[in-house]
């Protein structure tokens, strides 16, 4: 606990994603006060041409009550 997944579309090197993780990891450990090492974060890539289906309307449409930063939307 937690768990963090992040998809987005393709292109981006190792290197961002790395330090993506590491300051989502940062932000997670101050806001919630938990350890480190409970952390774990995985980056997906999805197309742009599949992002509708398998993002969009699933993760977005699909799942506002989740949902606490929608995209268009200030936080």
């Amino acid at each position: 606990m937690p768990h963090i997944i992040v998809k987005m579309y393709p292109g981006r090197t190792e290197d961002k994603k790395k330090r993506l993780a590491a300051a989502i990891t940062k932000d997670v450990v101050e806001v919630l006060g938990c350890s480190e090492e409970v952390v774990s974060v995985a980056i997906g890539e999805v197309t742009q041409e599949r992002w509708d289906e398998e993002v969009y309307r699933p993760d977005i449409l699909g799942r506002r009550e989740i949902l606490y930063k929608e995209p268009g939307r200030p936080c």
